[in-house]
């Protein structure tokens, strides 16, 4: 709606409204090529202001001034939700390179606050900036107008910035207190629901699964179970026409900060790495996960694991935490692609027996698939420093599905043999490092307790005269570095030690994965990642005249099954 008298065109557009005052008006505003910016900012902060602050006030305040002081060809700049610590706002920067191109007489704002509040960045501008390109600077409510150096109210300028500043500060402490509160008890901080959960009307803060989208990421998963990497499964995605996260999340009638892809089902290598890392899947809430340096740095960093929150069974999970725990470790391997463009999926599960470097995968058009194998990567490089160890894929994978159908077969008639026998195997296996963990672990409490007593005694030395200031402050900052490394340190051991002490656990867990696969015919990929963590291929025996290949596997949680030995020791 336009209105002739005050000529304010209404939008909701973000970051520049041009104004274009009616014909009739434009000789009071005088004849010139300069504009005059009407800057408006709201932040979400400044919305509780209510209608003072609002966006349509500021237009109102702005073009009156303009109109009433006969200031030439005005144009709205407006920021709405930007916070005033970040100038690197759309509008402003709009703004800022009419400015410099010498295209503003005048530039007006509310206050100096909607300018920012910054105040070493708001004064580089009003002091410097400005004058420099020969724009006049107004704050109206703020009485501070650049064209009157004598003016008091120009003098008071810079305390107003810091007061605006102090706001800014102030403000923000008291949303990351609120914040820290609610993530603290397990409330999940994030705004926008993982793509695959939507919110339960009856309690937004809990998350229900949405079974379509659920499919896709149990479907991505099991891809990268297999071995396809974030492109190869992002390709087939969009083969398949599967909406992305977004696309899917606008045709549900979803809220989502990005905007439509011009093609709804384009998937990205980064969307499938997102939904591949976020623990959240495995039913967990997960606070804290980034941060950011200041008021002033708005960039967001990603937050130690160690400095997460993390509240398991929050909501249903759509994804078992060994599947996520294989798909981490998978995701740390790079799968070597050979000339002919043939991968396998045996890549990074290979090592050579002898000197423990990673098989490399060989393939190439010139001879069949069933020839493809893998060599020892160290021999490939220096043949002094490790023998010959090859072996073709085909063998390997008659071999590893071999002994895969003989565990499974004798886990399935011998199972409180084999979870008796391989808890002995493992207990002596961790016993000795359970105690040097334990040991060293004594050690980091005990120096951890004397650093403590220590930083009493310089204090009250310090207190006393007896400790300078400066060598006190040397001193306790290398206490405080020690004992962040050894509390860091103890924390892992600790953690070495429950997984070593849950061997039997281990044992149980990887007997229900075996019960999956019992009479198993063929061998797969998701099969081999849910099984295995490692296969080890010594040199091949030649001494009968005949090529004799030994592999050892070492199986997810569990290690290496002597099934030789357990079958000698029970086998009825």
């Amino acid at each position: 709606m336009t209105n002739k008298k005050s000529y304010v065109n209404i939008m909701a557009t973000n970051p520049v409204l041009t104004v274009a005052p009616p014909k009739e008006e434009t000789e009071m505003f005088g004849a010139t090529d300069k504009i005059t910016a009407l800057y408006c900012r709201l932040s979400q902060e400044d919305e509780r202001a209510g209608e003072s602050l609002s966006i349509e006030n500021q237009k109102s305040i702005l073009l009156s001034y303009a109109r009433d002081h006969h200031m030439t060809n005005p144009v709205f700049f407006v920021d709405d939700g930007y916070s005033g610590t970040n100038f690197d706002r759309p509008g402003f920067q709009e703004m800022l390179a009419q400015i410099e191109a010498g295209k503003v007489a005048n530039c007006i704002v509310k206050d100096l606050s909607r300018l920012g509040r910054n105040s070493a960045m708001t004064g580089l501008y009003t002091t410097l900036t400005f004058p420099k390109y020969g724009t006049r600077f107004i704050a109206i409510n703020d009485n501070f107008d650049s064209a009157d150096p004598n003016s008091v109210n120009n003098d008071f300028a810079g305390i107003k910035n810091w007061f605006n500043e102090f706001y800014a500060r102030d403000t923000s402490r008291k949303i990351r207190a609120v914040q820290k509160s609610k993530g603290e008890k397990g409330i999940p901080l994030t705004v926008n629901v993982p793509y695959g959960y939507v919110k339960d009307p009856n309690d937004p803060h809990h998350w229900i699964i949405d079974p379509e989208a659920a499919l896709v990421v149990k479907r991505i998963f099991t891809m990268c179970m297999e071995g396809r990497g974030p492109s190869q499964i992002a390709n087939q995605l969009r083969a398949d026409q599967v909406l992305t996260p977004t696309a899917y999340k606008k045709q549900q009638g979803l809220g989502t900060p990005h905007p439509l892809p011009e093609n709804p089902c384009k998937w990205s290598d980064s969307s499938v790495v997102n939904i591949l890392e976020r623990r959240e899947y495995t039913g967990c809430t997960v606070n804290f996960k980034t941060f950011t340096n200041s008021i002033w740095d708005k960039k967001q960093r990603e937050n130690p694991l160690e400095n997460q929150a993390v509240f398991p069974d929050t909501h249903e999970r759509i994804i078992e935490d060994d599947v996520f725990e294989k798909v981490q470790e998978i995701r740390q391997q790079r799968h070597r692609m050979t000339r002919s463009g043939r991968t396998s999926m045996f890549s990074g599960l290979v090592f050579c027996a002898d000197c423990g470097s990673k098989m490399n995968y060989g393939s190439t058009n010139n001879y069949k698939p069933q020839q493809a194998f893998f060599d020892c990567s160290l021999h490939w490089k220096d043949k002094e420093k490790c023998n010959t160890h090859y072996i073709r894929e085909s063998v390997l994978e008659r071999l590893v599905l071999h002994h895969i159908q003989r565990v499974t077969e004798y886990i399935l008639h011998h199972r409180d043999y084999f979870v008796s026998a391989m808890g002995q195997q493992m207990w002596l296996e961790s016993t000795e490092k359970i105690q040097i963990s334990r040991k060293k672990l004594e050690r980091n409490q005990k120096r951890i307790a004397e650093l403590k007593r220590l930083f009493i005694k310089i204090y009250e030395d310090n207190a006393a005269g007896r400790l300078s200031d400066e060598r006190f402050d040397m001193m306790s900052q290398s206490y405080e570095a020690e004992q962040k490394q050894l509390e860091a340190e103890t924390q892992t051991l600790q953690q070495e030690i429950e997984v070593q002490e849950r061997q039997h656990e281990n044992i149980e867990f990887f007997i229900q994965k075996a019960d999956k696969y019992v009479g198993i015919e063929k061998l797969t990929p998701y099969v081999l990642r849910e099984l295995i963590q490692g296969i080890y291929v010594e040199a091949p025996d030649k001494y009968t005249g005949k090529r004799r290949q030994t592999i050892h596997i070492k199986y997810d949680g569990i290690g290496f099954i002597p099934l030789d030995v357990l079958m000698n020791g029970k086998t009825a």
